[in-house]
């Protein structure tokens, strides 16, 4: 649905997760004026250097686009505060707004967060709430200060988390709900309908980002939290255990209870890992070269017998 007034924005965003709301705001009628995005980096095989997906899509739609490393130069505030916008969307930029940015638009900057603010606040809400074994999050919509995601919220909208979500399944979900949120919002709040209320005081948790070297599956932690770590990590950076000289990504688990005996060692003849806690059986895995398949298929072409033991990351 088109809208009767629309405003003149910036977006800034970069990964997919923020393209819906950037499709949003286009459907509506809005004004996008220009597009911040990270700058492009070396990708693949050659290490040439990718455009990231927000940054892409715009050059596409024929928007104009600025990829700064920092948004803290004199001239690259001045050149933003030239725009004369209404308002700035953010979604998921990865670069801090400095008070001169913040300040520019008319209405503010309102970012689109993946979590129930002030739980999760930071750079992987999405994967830290399925770690944690939260059963319920969402995403909220704020009105953006200098502090790391602690501005007041003008709108949220919450989904649980179910018992097999993954961070994929769960990313995709919040970018769709994430646009629409703020598709209302944001002509509500720009009519002076609504109104940031400030964030609780209690339950503030951190995002951290992530980074690979939580990818190796440590099979002294209990299995309950291997299990939900292999979900979170999935699609990146994923999760892998070393075993035959072979590293073994593991897409799919399953927790069995019944077990004890010392962490790593194989148990049985489904692969089932003893843990700190309980055991993990892993449901879907991939060797060096080959494609992702289930325990049944791997175990025929790779022999893991129960006794064997899998190294501890310190091991």
């Amino acid at each position: 649905m088109r809208i009767d007034h629309p405003l003149k924005l910036a977006f800034m965003g970069s990964p997919e997760f923020s393209l819906a709301t950037l499709h949003v705001l286009l459907d509506a009628g809005h004004d996008v004026v220009r597009v911040y995005a990270q700058p492009p980096k070396p990708a693949g095989r050659g290490q040439h250097e990718q455009a990231c997906p927000v940054h892409a899509a715009a050059r596409d739609l024929g928007i104009d686009v600025r990829t700064p490393k920092s948004l803290r130069d004199a001239e690259e505030q001045a050149a933003f505060a030239a725009l004369g916008l209404d308002a700035a969307v953010v979604v998921a930029y990865g670069l801090i707004l400095p008070k001169p940015i913040l300040d520019a638009p008319r209405l503010g900057c309102l970012n689109v967060h993946a979590s129930l603010l002030p739980r999760w606040r930071g750079a992987a809400p999405i994967q830290r709430a399925i770690i944690a074994g939260d059963t319920e999050t969402g995403v909220g919509i704020m009105k953006m200060d200098e502090g790391l995601d602690t501005g007041g919220v003008l709108a949220e909208q919450r989904t649980p988390i179910s018992a097999h979500e993954t961070a994929s399944s769960l990313h995709d979900r919040l970018s769709a709900m994430g646009a629409e949120l703020l598709r209302e919002t944001l002509q509500k709040f720009a009519a002076g309908q609504l109104a940031p209320q400030p964030q609780a005081a209690d339950g503030i948790t951190y995002a951290h980002k992530l980074d690979r070297s939580e990818s190796r599956l440590d099979f002294t932690k209990p299995a309950a939290l291997l299990e939900r770590e292999i979900r979170a990590l999935n699609p990146w950076p994923g999760t892998w255990f070393e075993v035959g000289g072979e590293r073994i990504k593991v897409a799919e688990a399953a927790v069995i209870d019944a077990v004890a005996d010392a962490p790593g060692k194989i148990v049985d003849e489904h692969l089932t890992i003893a843990c700190g806690a309980g055991g993990l059986r892993p449901i879907r895995l991939q060797r060096p070269g080959k494609g992702m398949m289930e325990a049944e298929a791997f175990l025929r072409g790779f022999a893991v017998p129960p006794g064997s033991v899998i190294a501890s990351p310190k091991g």
